[in-house]
């Protein structure tokens, strides 16, 4: 039986095969790293996190990327066995110790006899005598390859520009200043309730930090003017720009948390770390995805309470982020219907955020792999989060796309694109349901029925 080859060692790549050679498949694995490296990894480990170290919230009956996080667990996701069993305390979110959980990763998929790993960059069209390829290669894509890509569909090159935030050693952190809370004081996987470290602005600080925002250098990016930023990365410094209260309602948002030092002062801003390793050392700030200039950044952030010392593991960055068109080239099995030997999977398609990339690579590499065996090959139903999320890359925004190619922008999985259901009118005591709660309720009945709906389907699949 021939093998199925994957371009891309990433979340989504590793995943894809992984599923595969779960379903006994044998499976080739292309990595161009370390033989060509990227402008964002520092490894050449596969599914290395380049960005935040959380896989969001882990809340399965109120939040759609823990309804995503439950449906590939369902499906012997290797992305999400490893981020279980490297997991940091992260308040009501996954997250996890980011060089554990790439080691974990490798070595599983390193140790399956059915996949072969390929140091190798594919600078071009697979080869012709490859009838079934995933193409998981992410927001990075070569540019010899994303050029193939770009000449076979005859679609311009969509990007946007992607935000990285910066990481800071603990024992930098001053805590006479800062304290450990979770909003809310909610404790999530592994968490005490006491998660993150808080950095207190009152006003005046507030202000006079997005004043050295707006006047700290940034970094240019000439040749890719007029590029978008995706919505749910945007740097500090655009936000910013966005008006003066955008931070303070963003991810400065003081909400669910109690200043330890002056418990009656409600401060005005608060600057969130989060743990970035199992050792509980290094820290990454929470939404501070920035493209100011090292010198600027050690300056700028130096002036938030509590990080006046700061020492930084790693100052924020930016790339360059690549995505398809993928409600006009892919069908609903995630092929390219120019080339339908080419399936597409991960944040390429246009999907954003670690889980759902790597769930449609789990996606895909089941498709594949039922296509290979000569088995029916079905998708989730669009009631479930992986479902909806795939009806968005491969349909969903079917009424914009006589709007032109940049009407069609990466999602994260969310509730917005689930099916609606018929709102709940009352709970459990026969209550009637208002506002907030009504709101909450709706979300546990979606959630309810994309548990029920994706069991079906996979007693089915079988």
């Amino acid at each position: 039986m021939k093998a199925i080859h994957v371009i891309g060692g990433g979340l989504a790549g590793s995943e894809a095969a992984w599923q595969i050679a779960r379903a006994g498949v044998r499976v080739v694995l292309h990595e161009m790293r370390p033989r060509r490296g990227t402008a964002a990894h520092q490894t050449d480990r596969l599914a290395e996190l380049v960005c935040s170290n959380s896989f969001r919230s882990d809340d399965a009956q109120n939040n759609a990327v823990g309804v995503i996080h439950r449906e590939m667990r369902a499906m012997n996701s290797l992305i999400m066995r490893c981020a279980d069993s490297h997991q940091v305390p992260a308040g009501g979110a996954l997250a996890v110790d980011r060089d554990d959980f790439a080691a974990a990763v490798e070595a599983a998929i390193s140790g399956d006899p059915l996949v072969e790993i390929l140091r190798e960059e594919i600078a071009g069209m697979p080869p012709r005598d490859w009838d079934s390829v995933i193409i998981a290669t992410g927001p990075l894509t070569s540019p010899d390859l994303a050029a193939a890509i770009g000449g076979l569909t005859g679609e311009a090159e969509l990007a946007f520009f992607d935000a990285i935030a910066p990481i800071v050693h603990r024992e930098s952190i001053d805590m006479s200043k800062a304290w450990a809370q979770s909003r809310y004081d909610k404790a999530g996987p592994g968490g005490t309730g006491a998660d993150y470290i808080n950095c207190p602005l009152d006003r005046a600080q507030y202000d006079d930090f997005v004043d050295a925002l707006l006047s700290a250098e940034k970094t240019e990016f000439k040749e890719f003017e007029g590029t978008p930023y995706f919505d749910g990365c945007l740097p500090i410094e655009v936000m910013a720009e966005r008006g003066r209260e955008t931070l303070r309602f963003g991810p400065m948002k003081p909400v669910g948390l109690t200043n330890a030092h002056r418990p009656h002062v409600k401060p005005w801003a608060v600057v969130q770390l989060r743990q970035d390793n199992a050792l509980g050392t290094l820290f990454n700030m929470v939404g501070f995805q920035t493209k100011l200039r090292y010198a600027e950044q050690s300056r700028v952030l130096r002036a938030i309470p509590g990080l006046e010392g700061a020492e930084f593991a790693r100052l924020g960055g930016l790339h360059r982020n690549t995505y398809l068109n993928s409600p006009r080239l892919l069908d609903p099995l995630l092929r390219l219907k120019a080339m339908p030997r080419l399936r597409f999977a991960g944040q390429i398609t246009g999907c954003e955020g670690y889980v759902e990339s790597a769930a449609i690579g789990l996606i895909a590499g089941r498709l594949a792999a039922s296509e290979r065996l000569g088995r029916p090959a079905s998708r989730p139903p669009g009631t479930t989060a992986i479902g909806a999320l795939m009806n968005h890359i491969t349909g969903g925004h079917i009424e914009a796309i006589d709007a032109g190619p940049r009407s069609f922008q990466p999602m994260n999985v969310n509730f917005g694109l689930f099916p609606p259901i018929e709102d709940p009118k009352a709970d459990a005591d026969g209550k009637r349901l208002r506002g907030p709660e009504k709101g909450a309720a709706r979300k546990r009945a979606l959630s309810a029925r994309a548990q029920v709906d994706l069991e079906r389907w996979l007693a089915e699949a079988v």
